[in-house]
C-alpha cells in the first residue's frame, strides 16, 4: 500500500495486454463538450459551423429554452454552401459581425468546425485570422474542430484548450497551473485546499473568464485534472510547462494522491499534508461507506466513450469493491492515465476502440451488473434486463474531489437500486 491507501502493482504499463479494436463505434462528437465549456467560460461564445443536425445535438444535450440567450449558436450551412453556390466565408463573417454587435458582452469568439464545415474544407483559422484584423483587441476569435468524424465528444473540450495555449502569456514564475474543465464549486473547493496546503499561486485552463488567460513557462506544474486533454498538456509542455503525474481526484483515494502529489512538487512537507488531507480523506470515505455496501462485489463494464473510463474504473474497483469485467476507452493515453492504470487490477480486460457488434457479444456473454456506456446503447441493454449508466452523466455532474466522493458513488449504485425497486 502507498501513503494514501492504493494498492501498487508490479505490472509494468506497457506490459498490460490491450485488446484493440476497430470497427463501427458509437460515439458522441466533439460538439457535445461546448455543453460544459460555454458554461464555465463567461465572456465566451461558441458559433458552430454547421448543419440543422449540429444546432439539434447541442440544443438538446444544453437542454436550453428556445427563448433564452445561450453563449453558444449555429452558422448553419444550407444545400447552397455545400454545393458551392454561396460566399461561405462573407456569409460567414456577416454572422459574426451581427452576432457581436447584438451581444457586446462577448469577449471570446469561438468559431467551432463540424462535420459538414470539414467536408467543403472551410478553412476557419483563415476567417479567424481575418476576424481578428477588425475585432482585436475587443473581440478574440479562436477556432478549433468539434468534428465528430475523428473524435469522441470529450475529445472537443481538450481542442478547445489546446487552441488557447498558444495565445497564454509566458512567464518564469513558479505556479500551478489546473488542466481541464470543472466546475466552479469543484474549483472553489480545490482552491481552498491548495490554500491549506500553501500553495500558490494556482491557476485554473480554463478559466472564468476566457479573456484571463494564464500565463505559462518552465516553472509552471501542470497537473491534469481530466483524463481527455491530452494535447493540450502537449503544447502546453512544449511551452515549457513540466506535467505532474497522478491518478486523477475521483474519490477518496484518488483525491488524496493528486492532491498529495500536486504537494509534493511544490515542496509541501509530509506533516501538513497528513494535516490538511487526512480529515478530508475520512470524510469522503464516510461518504462512500454506504454506497460500498451496494456496489462491492457487483459486476462492471466500461464500454469506450468519454476517456474517464480507465480513472473511474481506479475508482469503482479500489474504492467500492467493484470486479471489473472489461474496462473500453476510445484512446488509451498512456501520458495521461498512467497513474490509474497502474492501480488496474492484472486481471481487468483493458480495451481500446471499438467494434460494436464483438463488444456488445461480450457485454451479452458475460452479463455484468452495471454496463457504464452512451446514450444510444443504454435503452437497448435495458431491454435485455441489462442495467446501464449513461457515461455522459459522469461527464455532465461535478464528480471531482473530496466532497464529491459520495455523489460519483451514488451515480454507479443508482441503476442497481432502481432496478432492485422494481423487482421488488
Amino acid at each position: 500500500m502507498n501513503d494514501v491507501g492504493l494498492p501498487r502493482t508490479a505490472l509494468l504499463r506497457d506490459a498490460r495486454p490491450v485488446l484493440r479494436e476497430r470497427g463501427q463505434r458509437e460515439v458522441f462528437c466533439g460538439l457535445t463538450s461546448i455543453v460544459w465549456l460555454h458554461r464555465k467560460m463567461q465572456d465566451a461564445f461558441f458559433l458552430v459551423v454547421g448543419s440543422r443536425t449540429c444546432a439539434h445535438l447541442i440544443q438538446s444535450a444544453a437542454g436550453v429554452m428556445i427563448f433564452a440567450e445561450p453563449r453558444f449558436g449555429t452558422a448553419i450551412l444550407t444545400d447552397r454552401d455545400l454545393a458551392g453556390l454561396a460566399d461561405v466565408n462573407a456569409e460567414l463573417d456577416r454572422i459574426a459581425l451581427s452576432l457581436l454587435a447584438r451581444r457586446p458582452d462577448i469577449r471570446t469568439l469561438f468559431l467551432v468546425g463540424s462535420c459538414p464545415s470539414e467536408v467543403i474544407k472551410l478553412d476557419l483559422a483563415k476567417a479567424a485570422e481575418r476576424l481578428n484584423a477588425t475585432l482585436l483587441p475587443r473581440v478574440r476569435v479562436i477556432n478549433y474542430s468539434g468534428s465528430g468524424i475523428e473524435t469522441t465528444f470529450t475529445q472537443g473540450e481538450d481542442l478547445a484548450l489546446k487552441a488557447l495555449t498558444p495565445l497564454l502569456p509566458a512567464t518564469d514564475a513558479r505556479q500551478l497551473l489546473v488542466l481541464g474543465c470543472l466546475p466552479d464549486i469543484v474549483e472553489d473547493q480545490f482552491r481552498r485546499i491548495f490554500d491549506a496546503l500553501g500553495i500558490g499561486p494556482v491557476a485554473f485552463l480554463p478559466a472564468r473568464h476566457a479573456q484571463e488567460l494564464p500565463a505559462v513557462g518552465a516553472n509552471t506544474l501542470l497537473l491534469p485534472a481530466q483524463p481527455f486533454n491530452g494535447e493540450a498538456l502537449r503544447a502546453l509542455v512544449a511551452r515549457g510547462a513540466v506535467p505532474v503525474a497522478a491518478p486523477y481526484p475521483f474519490g477518496a483515494l484518488g483525491s488524496t494522491a493528486w492532491f498529495e502529489a500536486a504537494a509534493r512538487a511544490c515542496g509541501v512537507d509530509r506533516v501538513t499534508i497528513d494535516r490538511v488531507l487526512q480529515p478530508l480523506q475520512a470524510r469522503a470515505m464516510t461518504a462512500l461507506a454506504h454506497y460500498r455496501q451496494t456496489l462491492a462485489g457487483r459486476r462492471i463494464f466500461f464500454m469506450p466513450d468519454s476517456q474517464l473510463e480507465v480513472p473511474l474504473a481506479r475508482f469503482v474497483s479500489a474504492e467500492l469493491g467493484m470486479e471489473l469485467t472489461e474496462v473500453g476507452t476510445p484512446f488509451l493515453d498512456r501520458q495521461m492515465v498512467g497513474a490509474d492504470l497502474d492501480l488496474l487490477p492484472a486481471a481487468a480486460t483493458l480495451s481500446e476502440g471499438q467494434h460494436l457488434e464483438q463488444q456488445l457479444e461480450r457485454v451479452r456473454a458475460l452479463r455484468p451488473d452495471l454496463t457504464v456506456c452512451g446514450l444510444g446503447l443504454a435503452n437497448p441493454l435495458e431491454a435485455e434486463g441489462l442495467s446501464t449508466k449513461w457515461s455522459i452523466e459522469l461527464v455532465f455532474s461535478p464528480v471531482h474531489g473530496f466532497d464529491q466522493a459520495g455523489d460519483l458513488a451514488e451515480l454507479f449504485a443508482r441503476p442497481l437500486n432502481r432496478k432492485a425497486r422494481l423487482a421488488a
